[in-house]
């Protein structure tokens, strides 16, 4: 990539979120190359669902700690379901889910009850250490979704970082755009674990069933996961292109308007900006 190409994105990316009526953090890395672009790569921002990256990691982690089988099955109970995205709250209570599967649901249906199990049992804490073991300290799961109370949604599950009242603005966790295209390029370049592992959760990722951001008109093959609230969008994944393995990590704040639909203006920003990042990223 030239520094002319170079200077052009930058500019395109720069553009692009200045216009935005919102605050845009974004960062990509071509794994391949080590080319890079972003705007605000270090901003910490809400991660919403995306957070579910870093629990996904360190469940692996805990398994092959012998901390937890696969087939290790955790039960539901009615106080577990918790609203939002996911399909658990269907179920009865008192069934029993295998670890693996919870995995499966968090990430390829984010669903938060399926998240709360798994908090539940491995805990935000240890979420954080394993982060801490990779250099992310930015990063940290901060409590449960929506608390275990479906009808006072009071906040439960904290870890010590999600105690402290400067981070409870977050939410359900806090990282940048650039540490969240590190843990994606450790899981791509199989560092997370081994490299076994690693494979999984890329093939968990490429699943993931929200393809309204990166991977939206994407030709390429995408491993990602999204996360949505009310006045935000985001999105991290990994694209496959001819031109390498492009890690991106897009969030987009303080929106306006409440619009849960595929064509969210920050669903569309994402899009554009990943387009742009992987064609940029791309050359040479």
């Amino acid at each position: 990539m030239s520094a002319q190409d170079s200077q052009t994105l930058e500019y395109q990316i720069k553009e692009a979120a200045h216009f935005f009526p919102g605050t845009v953090s974004a960062y990509a890395r071509n794994i391949d190359t080590g080319a890079d672009c972003g705007v605000a790569p270090d901003r910490r921002v809400r991660t919403a669902s995306t957070i579910k990256l870093a629990i996904m990691a360190a469940v692996f982690t805990a398994v092959a700690e012998g901390r937890a089988k696969w087939n290790t099955r955790l039960k539901l109970r009615e106080i577990d379901k918790v609203a939002g995205s996911g399909v658990l709250g269907e179920f009865g209570h008192g069934m029993k889910f295998p670890v693996l599967d919870l995995v499966h649901l968090m990430i390829v249906v984010s669903d938060n009850t399926a998240t709360n199990l798994l908090l539940d049992r491995f805990t935000a804490e240890y979420v954080n250490q394993q982060m801490d073991r990779i250099g992310l300290t930015e990063t940290r799961s901060l409590r449960k979704v929506r608390g275990d109370n479906p009808n006072t949604k009071t906040p439960s599950g904290w870890s010590r970082a999600g105690l402290i009242e400067e981070n409870k603005r977050f939410g359900l966790g806090v990282s940048t755009p650039r540490e969240m295209v590190t843990l994606l390029e450790k899981i791509g370049r199989g560092q997370v674990v081994n490299e076994a592992a690693s494979k999984q959760m890329i093939e968990i990722l490429k699943r993931q069933q929200y393809k309204h951001g990166i991977g939206r008109q994407m030709e390429s093959e995408v491993a990602s996961k999204s996360g949505s609230l009310d006045a935000l969008r985001s999105d991290a994944g990994i694209v496959y292109s001819k031109g390498g393995r492009i890690a991106i990590a897009v969030t987009v704040d303080d929106m306006a308007k409440t619009d849960y639909s595929p064509d969210n203006v920050g669903e569309l920003l994402i899009s554009r900006l990943a387009q742009m990042m992987v064609a940029g990223l791309s050359r040479g």
